[in-house]
């Protein structure tokens, strides 16, 4: 059977099966190497706010939030791109030169 990609979509390499993780959006469980994980910083305080007390010498608390989604999901929030044939056996890296 062909396969679309080299890693089959997984960074797994060869660890035996990974932990399920639950899909944000969908609710579908995905191994957690394969599905695509998304973190932003979030705070109670609005952003005009939090500038003038921060200016004032305000210590402002925020939290780090994870949130995991499917592929299908990932791709219609537009997380995750959908790559050309060509590009899709190949891993993403930049050239140093």
């Amino acid at each position: 059977m062909p396969f679309k990609r080299k890693s089959r979509g997984r960074s797994k390499g060869s660890k035996g099966s990974s932990t399920l993780v639950q899909c944000v959006n969908c609710g579908s469980m995905v191994p957690r190497d394969k599905a695509k994980k998304s973190t932003r910083r979030v705070s109670f305080v609005e952003p005009q706010l939090a500038k003038e007390l921060r200016q004032k010498g305000t210590f402002l608390a925020s939290w780090v939030d994870t949130k995991y989604y499917c592929i299908s999901c990932a791709v219609h929030r537009g997380i995750v791109k959908v790559r050309a044939e060509s590009e899709r056996h190949t891993k993403y890296r930049r050239s140093r030169y």
